[in-house]
């Protein structure tokens, strides 16, 4: 069995406060492009759980959250079957694009059809909390506003189509720095009403507007070359540009290809890791 898992983008990302229990809250609009990786299942006779890649750096013992995800619905269910998980990796690791989430997803949402368990995407999804914030969003794909920790889902229609450009510098961020970066004082919120009614509307040249990340200023602080990057695709005429998540991936939207490509040339030329997709923002066929 294959199953695709797209990465996701963050068109809104708001962080309310710091709860209780360490966390933080969030309310963030997400929705899928056509960058994904591509998950191969393939049952075996015993219980083993086996997790192989084309990317050499990516790790395939527990601390892989496709192999946590066929771990609990082994453990969960009294599966005494094995699985080999392929990741044929597409999605830029650790880029701000849910790539080990979105992996875990479509492990959750393959197993249960290989190993016939019969389980609803609510279930699933409820699963997917337990191993990363993002992953109950990557169960459904779709267009949705994440509330909570990312688990609380509220879903909208799919954004107009557009060209999404995304560009992931080499140097990485961590998410707990920038976390730990976040002043409250003065940081400036997104305005998420206006972006759901955008989305809601199809209006493109306010979606492209209302792009917004609370987030930008601790990682620029800690990365300068993701700043760059924004400031570059802005003066290469994008419609609107903003960082996914906690970075370092920035990605502009573009109505027009060739606006997309010249964008992509502008890049490309400086960095490897750069890529001209389209927005999805549908759900996965199975939850239609």
């Amino acid at each position: 069995m294959i199953v695709k898992a797209p990465a996701k983008i963050n068109l809104t990302l708001d962080v309310l406060h710091k709860r209780g229990d360490g966390y933080h809250e969030v309310e963030m609009i997400m929705t899928t492009v056509d960058l994904a990786d591509r998950i191969h299942l393939t049952e075996l006779a015993s219980n083993k759980i086996k997790v192989e890649s084309n990317n050499g750096f990516l790790p395939t013992d527990k601390s892989n959250l496709a192999w946590q995800a066929a771990h609990l619905l082994q453990t969960r269910y009294s599966s005494r079957a094995g699985v080999s998980i392929y990741i044929d990796k597409h999605i830029p690791m650790s880029a701000g694009l849910a790539g080990g989430s979105t992996d875990a997803a479509a492990v959750l949402r393959g197993l249960n059809d290989l190993w016939n368990l019969g389980l609803s995407m609510d279930t699933l999804a409820d699963i997917g909390a337990e191993i990363g914030s993002d992953v109950p969003f990557c169960v459904y794909g779709g267009t949705a506003i994440a509330r909570g920790r990312g688990e609380k889902l509220e879903f909208l229609p799919a954004p107009p189509p557009c060209w999404v450009v995304l560009a992931k510098p080499a140097e990485g961020v961590s998410t707990k720095d920038i976390y730990r970066k976040l002043s409250f004082d003065n940081m400036k919120h997104p305005d998420t009403s206006k972006m759901k009614a955008a989305i809601e509307n199809k209006d493109y040249d306010t979606i492209a507007a209302c792009l917004q990340n609370v987030m930008e200023p601790a990682t620029f602080s800690l990365n300068g070359e993701v700043k760059m990057i924004k400031e570059r695709l802005q003066q290469y005429g994008a419609d609107g540009a903003v960082m996914s998540g906690s970075g370092p991936t920035v990605f502009a939207l573009c109505k027009s290809e060739s606006k997309a490509e010249r964008l992509y040339n502008g890049l490309k030329g400086f960095m490897d890791e750069v890529h001209v997709v389209r927005m999805m923002g549908t759900l996965h066929a199975a939850v239609r």
